[in-house]
């Protein structure tokens, strides 16, 4: 699998980062670098969940709210600093769905879908990616969550880990998992 440079960076950049993060908990006015680097990531990682624009960008808003007044508590633990506002993101999304009732959609490309499982490669009929979408759409939150970070976003095990909060190896064991499930409902669907 391929890495994608929008999601991972070099050492550089990420020294850069600790020093824009470093300057913003001494002072909120510098918080701008981070909140223009990641604020457009975020957002689309809220509204394929909502497909409801307007909605996102008020979600959107209260997680750099969040993260600038949560600021002064952020560890480094070597991974990017947006990984830290997906944990905050994924709280503020099920937050809202649980006050507005919200449904769950999953807002994908159809090429992207074929690239997770192998088997699939060799038969990307309309009628196969049909029944892909709705196997993903009858998958639990979790699961789907982690196929979207690794597949679609293209994530590391340890950047995943950390968005939720659990150990490399454990992400690679969840997604593991997620991506087996995924084949059970397909095979066994119509």
């Amino acid at each position: 699998m391929t890495v994608n440079p929008m999601y991972h960076q070099t050492n550089q950049r990420m020294e850069e980062e600790l020093s824009w993060i470093r300057r913003a908990q001494k002072d909120p006015e510098c918080f701008g670098p981070l909140y223009r680097k990641y604020h457009e990531q975020i957002f689309r990682y809220i509204y394929q969940r909502m497909d409801d624009e307007e909605l996102a960008f008020d979600v959107t808003s209260q997680v750099f709210m969040k993260a600038l007044n949560n600021l002064h508590k952020y560890e480094y633990r070597g991974v990017p600093f947006s990984s830290w506002l997906y944990r905050i993101a994924k709280s503020e999304l099920y937050q809202s769905f649980r006050d507005r009732k919200a449904e769950r959609t999953v807002n994908i490309e159809s090429f992207q879908l074929f690239e997770m499982i192998d088997e699939f490669e060799e038969d990307q009929t309309e009628e196969n990616k049909r029944k892909l979408f709705n196997s993903l759409a009858k998958m639990k939150e979790k699961d789907l969550q982690l196929i979207e970070l690794r597949f679609f976003e293209r994530r590391s095990f340890k950047e995943i880990g950390e968005i939720l909060d659990v150990t490399e190896n454990n992400a690679k064991v969840k997604a593991f998992r997620a991506i087996e499930k995924l084949k059970q409902i397909f095979n066994s669907s119509n």
